[in-house]
């Protein structure tokens, strides 16, 4: 199998209801191919999948030229050895807001890596604003909201500036699908609008560019450690765990297009790695993805028992040297 790293380039439209997960934009390029081209060919494109061979891994969307801070201990991000430093509690705030490395960075030992991080205000354009739009449910037999499934009710937005820029990074195996094809998948989901609520205008973005991407090489030394840039499941891959770093998040999915009606649209919780996870390993190889598919065998849907999780990742491979 040969996979290709690439990067795209989004612009957003509207505001979001759902943050730009790897995972959740993986499950609408499914829904897209198998809407655009059938249902045989879905699953011809998924084939492998938890056999350690997917046709597409998809990362977090990130504000242009940068990517999650890894998730590391306070001590990693000391610019001094000083007790005074490592405790000044005002530091550790101002370090703790700074979740964005800029990608010219990378390749940069660890230390002087994460002390070019920089916070939401120096990342995006302007700053995402979390805000709560109310919603009203008609009773049609009394034109009015009333309680219950019709009692008004409130759901949280994120607006960004106008046109922001976001980066995706996509591992695709063109053997599979060639590039073009996905930039159409994604332009169409970018046109439909990505996550909850598209269908009243959220989640609007259109696709600037598609390019082949290559990261920086890892600082002098052998691959010790791979960071991730998707939520992923690293269970059982013989990650050296002393010496790794994430963070827990629990998925309480949902199935989307005609299934997202269905009398039990909702899928069995999954426990992921954030993006932003250090995995250590004593068998370093140059890779582009990490983590596993997780399985269609009725275990992550009872109503739809061929559903499948991407708990892949891409990765940027790192020298965990302190220098």
């Amino acid at each position: 199998m040969t996979h290709t790293l690439y990067r795209a380039r989004l612009q957003l439209h509207t505001a979001l209801g759902t943050p730009l997960a790897g995972d959740t934009l993986f499950g609408q390029c499914c829904w897209a191919a198998r809407e655009q081209f059938g249902e045989s060919e879905l699953q011809r494109l998924l084939s492998g999948y938890t056999a350690d061979n997917p046709w597409l891994v998809v990362s977090d969307g990130f504000p242009q030229g940068f990517l999650p801070k890894p998730t590391l201990p306070q001590l990693f991000e000391s610019a001094s050895d000083s007790d005074t430093e490592k405790n000044d509690p005002e530091k550790r705030k101002a370090n703790k807001a700074k979740r964005w490395i800029p990608v010219d960075a990378v390749g940069k030992p660890l230390r002087s890596m994460l002390m070019t991080a920089k916070s939401d205000e120096e990342a995006y354009t302007k700053k995402p604003v979390g805000a709560v739009q109310p919603h009203n449910t008609l009773n049609r037999l009394t034109g009015t909201t009333g309680t219950g499934e019709f009692a008004p009710y409130t759901q949280r937005q994120t607006f960004f500036a106008q046109n922001q820029a976001i980066d995706l990074y996509l591992v695709l195996d063109e053997s599979r699908l060639p590039i073009e094809i996905l930039q159409s998948l994604l332009t169409n989901i970018g046109m439909q609008g990505y996550g909850r609520d598209a269908s009243i205008g959220l989640g609007k973005f259109s696709v600037d560019t598609i390019e082949p991407y290559e990261f920086a090489a890892a600082a002098p030394g052998k691959i010790n450690a791979y960071w991730t840039l998707a939520p992923c499941a690293p269970q059982g891959l013989g990650f050296d765990v002393s010496n790794s770093y994430w963070r827990v998040i629990t998925r309480f999915g949902r199935h989307g297009n005609r299934h997202a009606l269905a009398a039990n649209p909702f899928k069995n919780p999954v426990l992921l790695a954030a993006a932003g996870a250090i995995f250590a390993t004593d068998k370093p190889a140059d890779t582009l993805f990490i983590g596993q598919g997780l399985d269609g065998n009725g275990t992550l849907s009872l109503s739809q028992p061929a559903t499948v999780q991407q708990g892949y990742a891409p990765v940027v491979n790192l020298n965990m040297e302190y220098a």
